[in-house]
């Protein structure tokens, strides 16, 4: 069901106040040292945007996937690392919903829609990437107990979830998503984050490689219930074809970020006696970063718009993830150069721009695997068979 249009546009138009009154501003501070903003944090929880999508009947505001894109957009507008706190929570929220037996929903998602109780999601591994086929975690099952033993590699939001969905291998070669749950903190009964990875961009949440040793998860916290075993892979890949748009929508918003700090800069910085945007060099750059950046918002909501119709948009995600993350770093780099030796230093924001842009590029699959996933649909969508 789509969400109401003027209860959309009030929703964003004051997220997008705060965005501007309370992040913008402090954004630097947080993303230089590398530390977790917590003040934003709770002001999200209050909206609720940690159960955005979530139907009211599980305490979440039932808001549709056009306008969870639209928030991330903005979040990422302000400081794209916000997206990554709430976008990781949002594919184990949206994991349980979908798939879950009635009793996790009950169980897990009044808890998960306030913030309290957060979720990370574990797929990738040091040796395996995102190749859910060369999975190494194990997964062995005692008595109505699964034994979990593996290292999974870049985890958002691994040291402050309280809830894990892991994908891991059972002893019959089938994939399957296991609900581990944990106190916050580095170390829980046989998990521990044993690596803080420090990144180029993406700062001011923890990304962490966890170890699990022995580790004991009940049979009742298989997603899915007995239906789930085996069904892992296809639950995740789901989850990732949501994903990416919403990895799309966090390309836009960076984009538009510093496409505005780009135009401000060009009015503000004269040389030869007036504004440097008088240059045509700088009109022509300045042109197509809009038409880029306008673009890539157009893709990004066409693909929201088909998921909330229902369709399947494994391709249109891929086109708008592929599309915007490669635009977000276009323009960034092109606001870079345009504010010159100043767009290098930490004094202005289109330096951070520049470090967040490669994630997107990078995240919820490379450009190569979306050029890959969108080749494949071109195929059955058009095979002369």
């Amino acid at each position: 069901m789509a969400t109401d249009k003027a209860l959309a546009d009030e929703m964003i138009s004051t997220i997008r106040s705060w965005v501007d009154r309370e992040v913008i501003p402090n954004a630097g501070e947080f993303e230089q040292e590398d530390k977790f903003p917590q003040a934003m944090f709770d002001q999200m929880c209050e909206f609720g945007l940690f159960g955005a999508t979530i139907p009211e009947e599980y305490g979440g505001l039932g808001l549709d996937i056009t306008t969870y894109t639209r928030i991330i957009e903005e979040l990422s507008r302000g400081f794209m690392s916000l997206a990554g706190i709430l976008n990781t929570h949002k594919i184990g929220v949206s994991m349980i919903y979908r798939y879950g037996t009635e009793e996790q929903k009950q169980r897990f998602l009044p808890r998960m829609v306030d913030g309290s109780f957060r979720a990370s999601f574990s797929l990738s591994e040091p040796d395996a990437g995102s190749d859910t086929g060369a999975l190494r975690c194990k997964a062995e099952q005692d008595g109505d107990e699964w034994v979990i033993n593996g290292t999974k590699m870049w985890v958002t939001n691994g040291i402050r979830s309280s809830l894990v969905m892991l994908l891991a291998r059972t002893p019959d070669d089938r994939i399957t998503c296991f609900l581990v749950e944990k106190e916050p903190g580095e170390k829980f009964e046989g998990i521990t984050a044993s690596k803080k990875i420090s990144k180029l961009g993406y700062r001011g949440l923890e990304t962490v490689e966890m170890s699990y040793v022995d580790h004991r998860v009940p049979d009742t916290n298989v997603l899915g219930g007995e239906e789930g075993l085996g069904n892992g892979r296809k639950y995740a890949l789901s989850a990732l074809e949501l994903g990416r748009i919403n990895v799309a929508s966090r390309a836009v918003g960076v984009a538009q970020a510093a496409f505005d700090a780009a135009m401000a800069y060009a009015q503000e910085r004269e040389t030869f006696g007036q504004p440097i945007f008088k240059h045509q060099a700088i009109q022509f750059k300045l042109a197509e970063m809009a038409t880029k950046l306008q673009a890539a918002r157009l893709m990004t909501y066409d693909a929201a718009a088909r998921a909330d119709a229902g369709e399947r948009v494994d391709m249109e995600a891929g086109m708008a993830k592929l599309f915007a993350s490669e635009t977000a770093y276009e323009i960034a780099t092109d606001a870079l150069r345009i504010h010159g030796g100043n767009g290098y230093t930490t004094e202005y924001p289109v330096e951070r721009y520049f470090r967040d842009a490669p994630l997107m590029i990078i995240g919820e699959g490379t450009s190569e695997i979306q050029k890959m996933v969108i080749a494949r649909k071109l195929l059955d969508r058009y095979s002369v068979e």
